[in-house]
């Protein structure tokens, strides 16, 4: 089968065969967690990969240097990094005695029955200020506090 069509029959497999076929490719189980949504783009790279070749050395020593510096920089700023949020995850919020609650969805978020593309848009309805979506929502605090607990 060429690849273009082992690519595309890629979708239409269920969990457990993208995990069957990542064991195959990879020679090691897929890591344990990881969503199927995530499973399908490794699997075309990997199928791409072995049919046409990989990176270069190059490359791949580029891409080392630059997934170190974000790295660096990340560790620098003092920011902790986000939480990860999944579609269907709910955030609650109070403010000023009310509750809020949010939905996330694939693209973006729903409160009270309307989208919206980010956070920052959201906390400003809710609040009639200005702020960051992630700081309104305690987004940064709960990341570092579960890094604590994890040290």
């Amino acid at each position: 089968m060429d690849v273009s069509k082992q690519i595309a029959t890629l979708r239409g497999l269920s969990r457990s065969d993208l995990a069957a076929l990542w064991q195959r490719l990879f020679k090691k189980p897929a890591p344990p967690g990881i969503r199927r949504e995530f499973l399908v783009p490794f699997l075309a790279y990997k199928i791409q990969e072995n049919a046409y070749g990989g990176l270069g050395p190059r490359s791949r020593a580029e891409l080392r240097r630059i997934a170190k510096d974000v790295e660096n920089s990340q560790a620098s700023s003092g920011r902790p990094n986000r939480v990860r949020m999944k579609t269907g995850m709910r955030l609650l919020r109070e403010w000023r005695g009310q509750m809020h609650e949010v939905l996330v969805t694939e693209s973006g978020y729903e409160y009270r029955g309307t989208h919206y593309r980010s956070l920052s848009e959201l906390a400003r309805t809710i609040t009639g200020t200005r702020w960051s979506g992630p700081a309104f929502f305690k987004l940064d605090k709960a990341r570092s506090e579960t890094r604590k607990g994890n040290g």
